[in-house]
């Protein structure tokens, strides 16, 4: 059997067993401690703007914490990208508000302005209420068309939060991805840019609000010198054992990142003469992606060749592959919610994969990956 070759699989890069040994050597391991606070202030310096972050246990806790802050009651409705993962949307249904879904453009995959515009206007027409929030998904490491967005957001004064999840080091007009909305989560799972072994994170534009979202995350305990709560709290702060991790691949993150994006230049290459499949790439100077998967789509029609056939074609040589999220407007779940586009990211979804692109993935890995897909097509 060939070596197998994983989709986004963590690599560590060695310094993570120092601050992990720390931890234990020194018995903090709860959600507290110097090593909370280290990766913190190292992805602050990272980011190198006026932000404030707070480590959590999960990307989807820091939506949920900001949609929180951001005044988000039951009854309201928030606009969230339809394609992308259901992730971006729950924690909207946690307080008992509604998603509203918004297509995507074709070029970037992500939020349409177009139709965010008519969502809004159809919104306060409808229900005489605009939308509470608006939630842009930097989708697999491209940058959203932010200052379309923020120019929207800012006519109708709707506050943004960013999903930055998936685009740790993706770059817009020179700005970080992460840093243009109200809030902005990250995260720290496995497969991820860099690793917590899960985690994530919640980018604050004022330390007041990072000082309440950590309020939030602790149980929402008092000031006082007995256990007293006046608001609902969760248990959502990262671990020391965690952040631990996590300040050893600060180290590698440059390292993750150059390497993602060449593992995508050289997709690129060796597709470029390959009839009828195209490598999503950045549509012009302004968006700098990390890459974090490389994606495919294929033509329609290309010899009756589907995603889902050249994935198990790619199985069977022991690649792993993945499809492009199915659109959360399609979702039984919420079946039910308002959705305004053109089918692009149904489309999309119909006729996209993604590829091996993580820090084990080797120029050999890539080259063995398209050798398959090539010899699919080739077959019929």
């Amino acid at each position: 059997m060939n070596k197998k070759i994983w989709l986004s699989l963590a690599k560590m890069g060695g310094r993570e067993r120092e601050f992990i040994r720390e931890a234990f050597e020194t018995n903090w391991v709860a959600p507290l401690g110097p090593n909370v606070t280290g990766f913190e202030k190292d992805l602050e310096a990272y980011f190198d703007s006026d932000t404030h972050i707070v480590a959590l246990s999960s990307g989807t806790a820091a939506i949920h914490l900001a949609l929180i802050q951001l005044g988000v009651e039951h009854g309201d409705e928030v606009i969230c990208q339809s394609f992308t993962f259901v992730a971006s949307a729950n924690p909207i249904t946690y307080l008992g508000a509604s998603p509203v879904f918004v297509d995507s453009e074709p070029d970037t995959w992500n939020m349409s302005p177009e139709h965010l515009r008519r969502a809004i206007a159809d919104r306060i027409a409808v229900t005489g209420r605009k939308p509470k929030a608006i939630i842009p998904v930097h989708l697999y490491g491209m940058p959203a068309n932010m200052d379309a967005i923020l120019a929207i957001a800012e006519e109708y004064d709707i506050p943004v939060l960013e999903d930055a999840a998936e685009a740790l080091g993706s770059i817009y007009k020179s700005q970080h991805c992460g840093t243009f909305g109200t809030f902005a989560c990250l995260s720290f799972n496995g497969n991820k840019m860099i690793t917590t072994s899960g985690g994530g994170a919640l980018i604050c534009k004022s330390r007041e609000a990072a000082h309440k979202t950590l309020f939030y995350a602790t149980q929402a305990r008092d000031q006082a010198p007995h256990y007293q709560h006046s608001e609902i709290g969760y248990n959502y702060r990262m671990s020391n054992v965690s952040a631990g991790i996590g300040r050893g691949q600060m180290f590698v993150l440059d390292d993750h990142i150059a390497h993602r994006r060449s593992i995508n230049a050289l997709y690129r290459e060796l597709f470029r003469n390959v009839k009828g499949i195209s490598v999503h790439q950045e549509p012009n100077d302004d968006y700098n992606s990390n890459h974090w998967l490389t994606c495919i789509t294929l033509d329609t029609p290309l010899n009756g060749h589907t995603p889902y056939k050249i994935s198990k074609a790619l199985d069977a040589e022991n690649i792993e592959s993945r499809p492009l999220w199915k659109p959360l407007h399609l979702q039984p779940v919420f079946e039910q919610a308002p959705f305004y586009g053109d089918g692009t990211s149904e489309h999309l979804f119909n006729r996209g994969l993604c590829l091996p692109s993580g820090p084990h993935v080797s120029e050999e890995d890539a080259i063995r990956v398209v050798e398959v897909i090539r010899e699919v097509i080739r077959k019929d």
